[in-house]
């Protein structure tokens, strides 16, 4: 016996889907996968982890030299990190891509779920179970009114419930469901976070900030009316950096308050400034600025950041001309902040017969500063960071300070290759207190005249930040309202009782049954209450 296999018809095979169908599919999938909870969460750690290296690292919009150094004592290693962004991680094509993703993501998880609160703020309460007696509370008794008029009797209780009445025969039930309040909050919560997004991301679409140091004791200060007037700048993707809040800023005087230890315990900047109207008619205003308590005028915030100290020289020519600056120098140590620097002195002009001449006759200063001096020898340390025994410790140089041949130049150290070639020579090395001087061999004079603090501020302009505070102050209010709120409901059947023989006084049974939707201590008794005021319980006569 043969047996015959035949194959299945053509008309049997599933029909092909067209290729935009596909696509189609495909993008279908692709947005339900990108939109829920696990890869936001998977996003989320992405983002944790992507963050790791700019904390880790040096980064060039906070301190490009660091970077540069780190490079150069990592040649090899250092341009293959550079080279993936490592030291631009915030700013970084794949850090921004994670960003925008976990953006995406949340907005894609949270909008169905505003629809899905709002459902269910708007459901009636559902009709009542088939067997009460199963539910973690429920009670049974018998009273005379008929069923008519125990629920309605019981409906009257309920206030401040949705109630729904159901007539089934001569079965009458009631559903009532309480807490609906904890769905508008969820509601609110998850609006609110949408919005809270949305003000983040504009805030960093058009909003700028930059870093400025600022010399104290009614030094020149700064107007904020050009990124050229700041140190280092950085604005969002849509800002180009004109058209600035105009701001003008002096820093009056400066105080830092210290532990025993040296560690800084407050930071204080008494500031005058103009804003507005201030501009036009002159007009300076006092304030004073702390850590975590900027000035905020003109949609800007003023920041303090940290601190710094700007030693003083005269230099002192031979035909008695003078020339005095004060330039800040990089704290290197943060705990006693002993300080590194340099300074360049051009002479007065005409002093010397031609401009070749007159360069080779410029002044440098690199060193040490110290405001607490203590002295190992002749190696200068400081001991504390307050401005309490200021000395320096500096080598003196003449020749070509570098100025005029257009290469950028380190603002605390001098250029190399200019002592390199000898066309600066090292003339002394001496320690300094305030007052005193050394004089070089062509008679000038380099006067050490003590120093001044500087403040190290931050302007930072964020036009949603006002947003972004409304949002998230309604966030923890919705979050606090579905945490508190209880979502309780209570179910009541009233029929009429099938053993009951007498036509005269017929008695009416009642069941009653509660449930919470959450799993809350207190719906106990709260149950308990309500089963002496619907169903007149005897055993809670109080009540």
């Amino acid at each position: 016996m043969t047996a015959t296999i035949t194959a299945p018809e053509a008309s049997a095979r599933p029909p092909r889907q067209s290729p935009v169908r596909r696509i189609l599919a495909m993008l279908r999938n692709t947005w339900r996968g990108l939109t829920s909870m696990r890869t936001a969460l998977i996003l989320l750690f992405l983002l944790a982890l992507a963050a790791i290296p700019g904390a880790l690292l040096p980064q060039r919009s906070l301190n490009a030299q660091k970077v540069d150094k780190y490079i150069a004592d990592r040649p090899t290693l250092g341009h293959l990190m550079d080279r993936v962004q490592l030291f631009d991680v915030f700013s970084s094509f794949w850090f921004t891509a994670i960003y925008a993703l976990l953006f995406i993501s949340l907005v894609g998880c949270i909008v169905p779920r505003v629809f899905d609160h709002y459902r269910a703020l708007r459901t009636p309460p559902v009709a009542v179970p088939r067997n009460l007696s199963r539910l973690p509370h429920h009670a049974s008794t018998a009273v005379t009114e008929s069923p008519v008029e125990q629920i309605a009797k019981a409906r009257k209780q309920l206030r401040g419930w949705r109630a729904v009445e159901r007539v089934n025969g001569d079965e009458v039930t009631l559903s009532a469901e309480k807490g609906y309040f904890r769905e508008f909050g969820n509601l609110v919560f998850h609006l609110a976070l949408v919005g809270l997004l949305v003000s983040v991301a504009i805030g960093k679409l058009l909003g700028y900030e930059g870093n400025v140091v600022v010399i104290a004791d009614d030094g020149p200060g700064f107007c904020t009316s050009s990124i050229a007037a700041f140190d280092s700048f950085k604005a969002g993707n849509l800002i180009d950096g004109t058209g600035l809040a105009p701001l003008c800023v002096r820093v009056k005087d400066f105080r830092a308050d210290y532990l025993p230890s040296g560690e800084a315990q407050m930071f204080t900047a008494d500031l005058s400034y103009q804003s507005g109207k201030d501009l036009t008619t002159n007009t300076w205003r006092d304030t004073a600025i702390q850590v975590n308590h900027p000035l905020r005028v003109s949609g800007d915030r003023v920041y303090v950041q940290g601190h710094g100290y700007a030693p003083t020289f005269t230099v002192t020519y031979p035909n008695g001309q003078t020339r005095t600056e004060s330039q800040q120098w990089r704290p290197d140590d943060g705990a006693t902040f002993l300080s590194s620097g340099a300074m360049r002195f051009d002479p007065p002009a005409g002093m010397y017969s031609s401009d070749a001449e007159q360069r080779q006759h410029q002044i440098a200063i690199e060193g040490l500063f110290a405001p607490t001096a203590f002295l190992h020898g002749s190696l200068l340390t400081s001991s504390y960071p307050a401005l309490t025994d200021p000395a320096v410790a500096i080598d003196i140089y003449q020749g070509e300070t570098g100025l005029d041949t257009g290469r950028p130049q380190s603002l605390f150290s001098l250029d190399p290759e200019m002592i390199k070639q000898g066309r600066l020579m090292k003339q002394a090395r001496v320690n300094l207190k305030p007052g005193q001087s050394t004089t070089l061999a062509d008679g000038t004079k380099i006067t050490f005249d003590g120093a001044k603090q500087f403040a190290n501020l931050q302007v930072s302009h964020d036009p949603a930040q006002g947003w972004v505070l409304v949002f998230a102050v309604t966030m923890m209010a919705g979050l606090l309202v579905s945490l508190l709120v209880k979502r309780r409901r209570i179910w009541l059947r009233a029929y009429p009782d099938p053993d009951e023989t007498a036509d005269d006084k017929r008695r009416t049974v009642v069941e009653m049954g509660g449930l919470a939707r959450t799993d809350q201590a207190g719906w106990g008794g709260e149950f308990d209450r309500l089963r002496a005021r619907l169903l007149g319980d005897s055993e809670n006569p109080g009540e």
